[in-house]
Order: C-alpha cells, then structure tokens, then sequence
C-alpha cells in the first residue's frame, strides 16, 4: 500500500480536463479530476450518480438548467439523469475535484 497527494503531480492544461482514477472498487470510483481554465462545456447526462467537491478554485455548474457557483470547500450530489455541464472554471488556481461515481448494483 502507498500513499499519494491529491496535489502532487498536477498536470499543466491549457485546454479540457484531465481524469485520474484513484480507486475502484465494486459499483464504486473515485477519480481526482484537473480543469483547465476552458473546459469541455458538454451536456453529459449520466447512468450513474455522482458526488463532486471542488477542492481547489472556483467553477460554475449548469445542472437542469440552473447554474450552481462552486468555490472550494464546496460539494454536491448529482443523481443518475441529470443534465449537467461545467460551464466555467477559475484560471488561478486551476480547478481540482474529488469525485465519486456510484454505479447502479449488478444484480
């Protein structure tokens, strides 16, 4: 077992997002996500639920049409079927998110 830092070995983005998978287990990942200041705007509507927290910057989020101001510390819940997009991100600091996606079971 080894331990890492969730701020070590940050990409440097001009453009797009950078995803890091940093478990996976069952119907459960855990990913470190890295924004540049222009993210992907695209409407993603998910399978899965989703947990986010925004550990670094600031963002905006589209959910449902409604636009939701993140800055760090913050959280939410994104339940499967949400319409949803990253519509900005801060450029100093560059954003960093913790996410959890939740997998439906296998039955």
């Amino acid at each position: 077992m080894t331990n890492d830092n969730l701020y070590s070995h940050l990409p440097h983005l001009t453009s797009s997002e950078e995803f890091e998978t940093l478990l996976q287990q069952d119907n459960i990942k855990i990913e470190r996500i890295v924004s540049s200041p222009r993210p992907n705007d695209a409407l993603q509507c998910q399978a899965h639920d989703e947990w986010v927290a925004l550990l670094q910057g600031e963002a905006v989020l589209e959910i449902e049409g409604k636009e939701r101001k993140l800055v760090a510390g913050d959280h939410l819940f994104i339940p499967a079927g949400r319409v949803h997009r990253v519509l900005l991100t801060s450029d100093e600091p560059n954003c960093i998110w913790l996410a959890l996606h939740i997998y439906p079971n296998k039955s």
